[in-house]
């Protein structure tokens, strides 16, 4: 009942009589499938958020707010000490953890450049609640915000004025 040019519906694509013996044998070992490509074995990883403890500032370390990203792994970050520093991303953190405009971060001091330092931890906005609940940060820290802060003009130039005219209710 099998037709030899043809694979027959009833059996296996590694049974089929159309595939040569060897990639019928090799075919029967290889396991199926059932996740998809190298992005869902990757993925697959990151999907156990493992809870870690917070941590807590020692001496050299201070509490900060990034204010912009300057590329190549820097940022502004201004500290609740009153500095503004030019802070590097540790290499450990670097395409693991994204750092981004108005994150809560844990910043280590150099010893003979007061003005840099280095990001080595980056805390998520329920942990820097709780850094807040904890009396470590100020209370004037605005959490899960990246607008302009007070006082700061943005940068993009647009500026829109009250007398143009226009009327929202009419259009």
């Amino acid at each position: 009942n099998l037709e030899v040019g043809r694979r027959s519906a009833c059996l296996p694509p590694a049974l089929s009589p159309a595939l040569p013996p060897r990639a019928r044998a090799r075919a029967a070992a290889m396991p199926k499938n059932k996740l998809g490509g190298n992005k869902a074995k990757r993925a697959k990883a990151d999907a156990q958020k493992v809870k870690k403890e917070l941590e807590f500032k020692e001496d050299g370390q201070e509490y900060g707010q990034v204010q912009r990203m300057l590329g190549n792994g820097r940022c502004e970050v201004q500290c609740f000490d009153g500095t503004k520093r030019l802070c590097h991303i540790r290499g450990k953190m670097r395409k693991k953890v994204w750092v981004n405009q108005g994150d809560i971060v844990l910043v280590s001091l150099r010893d003979f450049q007061d003005e840099k330092g280095d990001i080595i931890v980056k805390y998520t906005s329920d942990e820097a609640r709780n850094l807040k609940t904890y009396g470590e940060l100020p209370d004037n820290v605005r959490i899960n915000e990246t607008d302009v802060m007070d006082g700061e003009l943005s940068e993009d130039g647009v500026e829109f004025d009250e007398s143009g005219g226009v009327n929202l209710d009419d259009i």
